[in-house]
């Protein structure tokens, strides 16, 4: 039997094959096109991610060198000081490349970095100090951010965003303090550059003074003051981490190792002082927006919805992560080099930073953010101490 033609599959023909060509190449330029656009902000970003990246490497290496190393001076600080040195002088030819990379790095590299902070602490630190560590923790970190707004802004007329970076800065861990609270602030750059600026001259001098105060002290038996609550009161007031070891191990090992966790149960307090500060500034707002609206006849409900809290997302993953350390589940190996990476990021935050802040705006500032962190530093030591002393003599 003969098959007929119509039987016969008839092969497709170059007029059907050429739209169905053509569709999978428009497809496949969509994607393309696509696949461009999202990589254009990285594309954008690169200059002044490996810019920022290069100030960060630098300035690690350079806090590794003994005189650095020695005196307290962090990575994070000299990424700042390295930023300015190049903002201030050749950045302004390159700002338009490298300004999308810069912004990031001061932006949210920030923010993981601070996340990643977490792996610093463990929940178990607290049980190093006891509760008597970490109620004198919390008096002096709330009484100084305190004395921090009130005589920045009524006594030495500053605005209320320099006068709070300042006073986080002194309260609680130095310039990463200042670099957490500048989202939930909103300062500018050049504010956070003075208030870190404040930490660097006040916690490089208490280096220097808290081991001269105890040696002063063991010679004349003025106090009965131990290496243990020495370490103490020196993690409890002094700015920086790094200003806290140099000053513990000028005395002794027992006095650097009780500092080191004193300090450590301080900057656990970070994440609750960032949620209790935006809940505060929001509430401000709002009352604030109400009075104005209200002034303006526009009633209640023209005011309803302002001021809503922002909880700053990154300082719950801080939390997180302290909790995620404190559960031991991650190699040591893993958490070392999780530190080196948040070090890195850290460091080209901090270089964003000084890369967009002119000295010029600095000295506009003037001397009152300067006699502010003084008096602040007066307080911790002398109201530090006396605090140390009370809390210690009613729960130890």
């Amino acid at each position: 039997m003969h098959a007929t033609p119509s039987a016969i599959p008839s092969a497709p023909s170059s007029t059907n094959r050429v739209p169905h060509a053509s569709a999978l190449a428009t497809q496949a330029a969509q994607a393309i096109r696509r696949a461009g656009a999202a990589l254009h902000p990285l594309r954008q970003a690169l200059p002044g991610l490996a810019l920022t990246g290069t100030l960060a490497f630098a300035s690690i290496h350079l806090g590794q060198l003994g005189w650095f190393a020695s005196h307290g001076i962090s990575a994070l600080t000299l990424a700042i000081v390295l930023g300015m040195l190049v903002g201030n002088t050749v950045y302004a030819r390159m700002g338009a490349a490298a300004g999308a990379g810069v912004n990031l790095s001061k932006v949210r590299l920030l923010r993981l970095g601070i996340v990643l902070y977490g792996l610093r602490l463990t929940f178990q630190d607290i049980g190093h100090v006891g509760w008597a560590g970490v109620a004198i923790d919390a008096a002096v970190l709330g009484s100084t951010f305190g004395l921090a707004c009130l005589l920045g802004t009524r006594v030495f007329g500053l605005d209320r965003k320099t006068a709070m970076l300042i006073g986080a800065g002194s309260s609680i861990c130095g310039a990463a303090a200042v670099m957490a609270a500048e989202p939930v602030v909103r300062g500018r750059a050049e504010q956070v550059t003075v208030a870190v600026a404040t930490v660097v001259v006040f916690g490089t001098v208490s280096i220097f003074l808290y081991p001269l105060l105890y040696q002063f002290n063991a010679q004349h038996h003025l106090i009965d003051l131990s290496a243990q609550a020495y370490g103490v009161f020196a993690g409890s007031t002094i700015h920086e981490v790094a200003q806290v070891v140099a000053a513990g191990r000028a005395v002794g090992e027992e006095a650097a190792n009780t500092a080191v966790i004193a300090k450590m149960v301080r900057v656990m307090m970070l994440a609750p002082f960032l949620v209790i500060l935006s809940a505060w500034l929001s509430r401000d707002a709002a009352a604030r927006s109400h009075e104005r609206r209200a002034a303006e006849g526009a009633g209640e409900e023209a005011a309803q919805g302002a001021g809503a809290i922002a909880i700053p997302w990154f300082a719950l993953g801080f939390v997180a992560v302290a909790g995620l350390n404190s559960l031991a589940l991650l190699p040591q190996a893993v958490v070392a080099q999780a530190i080196d990476i948040d070090t890195v990021l850290l460091a080209m935050a901090m270089a964003g930073l000084g890369l967009t802040t002119h000295v010029s705006a600095i000295r506009r500032a003037g001397m009152r953010p300067l006699a502010l962190a003084a008096v602040l530093f007066a307080w911790l030591v002398c109201g530090g101490f006396a605090i140390n002393a009370g809390i210690g003599a009613l729960l130890r």
